[in-house]
């Protein structure tokens, strides 16, 4: 994507400063060339790292200017000598940069429980400020990445009376994925002018229907957050609360969000399979949520989708143990197309061999219709497979 195609305004730069010890980037800045505005949701984990601890005050003020992320290491479990290098960390990017502290995020990924050296942030940051450009998105999103397979990268593009401008997402994240955020990173930019307040109302539910929809081991992380910035160097009219140009950017807001999302949810850490668990005809959106929810994380669910086995009453298992009112004799599903079970029985042999030729597709839609209202939510899952035992096996190493 050419550089134009991204949100005016900031720049980017990636580096390898030795915090993976494996030569691979590590640590990496978004600057907006002026203070932005900005939104952000945090890990609900009460285990908070000290990046965390840092950053989220600053957020809550509604003002920022730049990101420093560090992968290879989490900062978490790492006491006050964590909570000191996090913070000269801010001091550090600030004296490199010739901003204010206050105007600086921190967000650090990677080992749990291990001392994070200032030094290489000392040695690397001259040189990250320095190669800061435009067009340098995927020096950043390489950067943020640890077990992940490929960089994730979304941008979508809108306009205000005619004039536009553009939302552009990173995000990492493979292992230790689950609803109520993930171990995961993800930072927004967008050239719009909006003030932090509307970036926060706008920011919460788009999270919920990308990032806290989707599931890939039940583990959460100590580390999560999401960032959104807006610095308004599109130059274009103001987006007023409540105005249809505040409604079309919620919508691609929430498109980024979900493309990013699927993106984790399929690079999974060993996954092979990326699986929509879509609920319809739940009594409200809260218990169609709490159905996906129950089956998107079920083990027994996604084995039997890396073993391509269409187990349909495995789906009907996790449907019943939700913990809502459900009429088992009212429940259809169907693996895209194929129905298997219609009224909570099975339709019958002849439906095998299509809905396991579903199964053996990278992408599937699983269907549940619990046929008692209108509430309707989808959930995005990944399979179980050998491969994420042995990436989570010897992690540190």
């Amino acid at each position: 994507m050419a550089d134009n195609k991204w949100p005016l305004g900031y720049r980017y730069a990636g580096a390898a400063s030795g915090i993976k010890g494996n030569g691979k980037a590590d640590l990496a800045l978004i600057v907006s060339d002026s203070p932005a505005s900005c939104a952000g949701v945090f890990t609900q984990n009460r285990v908070i790292a000290a990046p965390l601890q840092v950053t989220k005050p600053r957020i809550t003020a509604g003002k920022c200017q730049a990101i420093l992320v560090n992968s290879g290491n989490a900062n978490a479990c790492t006491g006050a000598a964590g909570l000191q290098v996090a913070e000269d960390c801010v001091s550090l990017a600030a004296t490199n940069l010739g901003i204010a502290q206050d105007l600086i995020a921190v967000a650090s990924t990677g080992v749990i429980g291990q001392p994070l050296s200032l030094e290489p942030f000392t040695a690397t940051l001259p040189k990250l400020v320095a190669d800061l450009a435009a067009g340098s998105v995927d020096d950043v999103a390489l950067a943020m990445m640890t077990t992940d397979r490929y960089a994730k990268v979304s941008c979508v593009s809108g306009e205000v009376d005619g004039h536009p401008y553009r939302i552009l997402g990173l995000a990492k994240g493979a292992g230790m994925i689950h609803p109520d955020m993930a171990t995961m990173l993800g930072f927004v930019m967008t050239d719009a002018d909006l003030d932090a307040a509307q970036l926060q109302q706008l920011l919460v539910p788009a999270v919920n229907n990308s990032f806290n929809s989707i599931t890939v081991d039940g583990d959460t992380s100590t580390n999560d957050m999401v960032l959104l910035l807006a610095n308004a160097a599109a130059d274009n009219a103001v987006i007023r609360p409540g105005s249809q140009a505040e409604a079309v950017f919620a919508e691609n807001l929430q498109r980024v969000l979900v493309d990013l999302a699927k993106m984790i949810v399929r690079d999974g850490e060993g996954a092979t399979k990326l699986a929509e668990i879509r609920v319809v005809g739940a009594v409200d959106t809260e218990q169609a949520r709490t159905v996906a929810r129950s089956v998107a994380t079920s083990a027994l669910v996604k084995t039997a989708f890396f073993g391509e086995d269409a187990n349909w009453g495995r789906i009907i298992a996790a449907v019943g143990y939700a913990g809502v009112a459900v009429d088992p004799e009212k429940i259809d599903i169907l693996f895209d197309e194929v129905l298997v079970a219609m009224a909570g029985l099975y339709v019958g042999e002849q439906v095998e061999e299509p809905a396991t030729a579903v199964l053996k597709k990278s992408e599937f839609c699983v269907t549940i219709d619990l046929h008692q209202g209108a509430g309707s939510s989808s959930y995005f899952t990944s399979d179980l497979t050998y491969d994420y035992i042995k990436i989570n096996a010897d992690y540190r190493s």
